[in-house]
């Protein structure tokens, strides 16, 4: 794949993990991510929900976003914008769902961890390349 190849030829950070690690990872954190969610809006859907809701959706959005802008545009400067808008939403969003649920606030911070490794990640490509 092109985008890979682009990839594995920008100076690397010194804790720059192998390939094969990121599916294992985000298939754990994806599934956390959905465990949390159902913690969340178990117990029906008040109007204090729908806000931190909202920002699920958009921290999602978000994280969705990452990958063709970083990989597909080759954009570093955009995905680390766009990566610590992501850390932020879903810090929020962690606080706003303990409120309710703190069940469902802690099943989001491996996410929470794993995405201020990225943006390590993301911040060192941007400044080695």
């Amino acid at each position: 794949m092109e985008n890979l190849d682009w990839y594995h030829n920008l100076n690397q950070p010194f804790l720059s993990p192998p390939d094969w690690i990121f599916a294992p990872v985000w298939g754990g954190l994806y599934f956390l991510m959905l465990l949390s969610l159902i913690f969340y809006v178990k117990g029906g859907l008040g109007r204090q929900k729908i806000m931190p809701l909202i920002m699920f959706g958009f921290q999602l959005l978000l994280n969705f976003s990452w990958t063709p802008v970083f990989f597909g545009g080759q954009n570093i400067k955009l995905a680390f914008v766009i990566i610590c808008i992501l850390w932020l939403v879903l810090f929020v969003t962690i606080e706003a769902f303990y409120r309710t649920s703190k069940i469902a606030a802690i099943l989001l911070i491996p996410y929470l961890l794993w995405t201020t490794f990225a943006l390590y990640l993301n911040f060192e490509l941007l400044r080695l390349n």
